[in-house]
């Protein structure tokens, strides 16, 4: 999505009911309202009140983020604030994540927010970055700086990716999400830095696979050095976020795909508190 706030609130509306593959029969219905007032919000003969527009947002599940661009495209102030992690407000957030990353040893689980970058994990997922030899030496390699970016690690040639044994077959879904993404985002600087997560990805190829070869979940392969591992994720969002900070949160969860990995993880038990 472009930037909501320099555009009509029509047009902004519009992009994203067709990003949802949405009719406008189909948004009014969501919206409960006429599908006559959807189409003159989307001409411009109608003006949305404050309310409409976050029931439109609501309808199309915008993100918040999102949600106060399309507000002041409609002329009217955001709705949603933006906390930072350690303000007392967020305490119970703070002690949510602690709780489920904690609960989640010796597996390994990430929090990461709308960039990818990681804010919190567990020990486990700290044992996993280090046998990836993930270290200051590889974020700067990577052009990471001091950050821990998930997204970059993974489709950066020297970065995690060089060992990702099913590269060819785990790569096209992680870069059509990092598409989606970049598609759904109203900001400018993100899109920019999702469409050089791609390029770096290089040539992916795009075919959906035989449905006779499908299985229950994409395994992620590792090969670290000769200890190889099989790992799926399980992604966890709030589910009635009001803050856009708690909005973008998520958690990733990895489960072991086989016995191997499973026992690897059961016997590396924790070697210190969350990153």
């Amino acid at each position: 999505m472009r930037a909501a706030g320099q555009e009509q609130f029509q047009n902004v509306c519009r992009q994203w009911r067709q990003y949802r593959k949405l009719s406008q029969l189909d948004l009014a219905l969501a919206a409960n309202v006429s599908q006559r007032h959807v189409s003159w919000l989307e001409t411009g003969k109608s003006q949305p009140s404050r309310e409409m527009v976050i029931r439109l947002s609501e309808a199309m599940e915008i993100p918040l983020r999102e949600r106060n661009r399309l507000l002041k495209s409609a002329g009217y102030a955001s709705v949603y604030g933006e906390s930072a992690l350690d303000e007392p407000a967020m305490a119970p957030v703070l002690d949510a994540l602690n709780l489920v990353l904690d609960h989640h040893e010796p597996l390994p689980a990430i929090v990461v927010d709308r960039g990818w970058n990681v804010r919190k994990s567990n020990s486990a997922a700290g044992q996993l970055f280090a046998s990836a030899g993930v270290s200051a030496e590889m974020l700067q390699r990577v052009g990471a700086g001091d950050g821990l970016n998930l997204a970059l690690l993974t489709v950066h040639p020297e970065g995690v990716r060089r060992f990702i044994s099913n590269w060819d077959e785990a790569a096209p879904a992680f870069v059509r999400r990092l598409k989606s993404e970049a598609v759904a985002t109203g900001d400018p600087e993100l899109k920019a830095r999702f469409a050089e997560y791609i390029e770096l990805a290089g040539p992916v190829a795009d075919n959906e696979p035989a449905v006779s070869n499908l299985t229950p979940v994409l395994p992620l392969e590792l090969d670290l050095n000769g200890l190889k591992l099989s790992l799926f994720s399980v992604i966890s969002t709030f589910g009635t976020p009001q803050d856009i900070t708690t909005d973008e949160l998520r958690i990733e969860a990895f489960y072991p795909n086989d016995a191997t990995t499973k026992a690897f993880f059961a016997n590396a038990g924790s070697d210190g508190g969350r990153a």
